[in-house]
């Protein structure tokens, strides 16, 4: 009896099996974006353009506590005030694409060009905003190890962010007359030390963020509050990379910065005027080759950010139990 099937056709005979592509662009796992949100000291009346912004900030005159005699005059007192300068800087990024790469791509690419560059301009502000916050000069170093650190470098495996060191820094914000931002002062904690936190056995009290979501609306990122304190958890939350040994010197050991602040902690101060205004702006730039081949698409920005208050934002130092370390 015959093979009915000895000339059967199949995919060793002809080359029409091909690869498929799925259509929908994917991209790069994408941090979120917290910090430009709480710069609420903004410019709003400039007397004119400018490189930079002065904010003047006045003294109170002191508590006048002496009785006044009866047939005395007051003493005057002067005023006295102080300013805060933030410097705007132009930054930006591009990309160009070809006209080859858009005749044989299988998905559209300026979309995906677009997509790309307008992230990039978020994250690039909010990276900025970043810098700006972690340099507040009010720092103290956790104090979960058994010693407690003095300085960066001097930092322990052991020294993570224990829950007094929340109560302690909200209690200077009160001590120094800082008001809260909706009730609660806000802060920005690194994932692997939001683990530290959490795990402390006297932490019982940090409450989940879908506990009281009815009460208030959330701020990006938003995953709880504990004492007072509204945290956004954050992978680009302050890390300084190799920062300690245990010894007093550099290393392995990684530090993690937790912010803590109040309102006017940020100022950020934009220009209006020219080609520039309060969000970077997406640029389809001019196509100038001579075949008009080349088709660039960028962002542009004039910005700048700086501490408004020191005593409205504080830091606090430690390590991680689940970082990278000296051990």
């Amino acid at each position: 009896m015959a093979d009915y099937y000895a000339a059967e056709t199949g995919t060793s005979n002809l080359n029409v099996d091909q690869v498929a592509f799925e259509k929908l662009a994917y991209f790069a796992l994408r941090p979120e974006m917290y910090f430009d949100q709480f710069a609420d000291v903004q410019a709003t009346n400039a007397t004119n353009p400018g490189a930079s912004v002065k904010f003047t900030v006045f003294a109170d005159l002191a508590a006048a506590t002496t009785p006044l005699g009866e047939a005395e005059d007051v003493t005057p007192v002067a005023m006295s005030d102080s300013q805060v300068t933030v410097t705007l800087e132009e930054y930006g990024n591009a990309t160009v694409t070809t006209a080859k790469l858009r005749a044989s791509s299988f998905l559209p690419v300026d979309p995906v060009a677009a997509n790309a560059v307008g992230y990039n301009a978020g994250l690039s502000i909010d990276s900025i905003a970043r810098n700006a916050v972690q340099a507040g000069t009010n720092v103290i170093f956790a104090s979960g190890g058994t010693t407690t650190a003095t300085s960066r470098l001097t930092l322990s495996v052991d020294d993570v962010l224990h829950a007094d060191d929340i109560r302690r820094v909200v209690a200077q914000l009160r001590g120094a007359n800082v008001p809260t931002i909706g009730g609660n002062y806000v802060g920005f904690i690194h994932p692997d030390v939001s683990y530290d936190l959490r795990s402390n056995s006297d932490a019982s009290s940090f409450r989940d963020s879908y506990k009281y979501t009815n009460a208030m609306p959330l701020y990006n990122g938003e995953i709880g509050m504990f004492e007072g304190v509204r945290f956004m958890e954050a992978a680009r939350a302050p890390l300084f990379a190799n920062a300690f040994n245990g010894a007093g010197a550099a290393g392995t050991g990684d530090a993690y910065g937790t912010l803590i602040m109040g309102q006017q902690a940020i100022a950020k101060a934009v220009s209006m005027g020219g080609e520039y205004g309060s969000q970077p702006t997406i640029v389809y730039g001019t196509i100038t080759d001579l075949l008009q081949r080349f088709r660039p698409v960028g962002w542009k920005h004039f910005v700048g950010y700086a501490v408004f208050r020191q005593e409205a934002l504080r830091r606090i130092e430690s390590a991680s139990s689940i970082g990278s370390n000296d051990s």
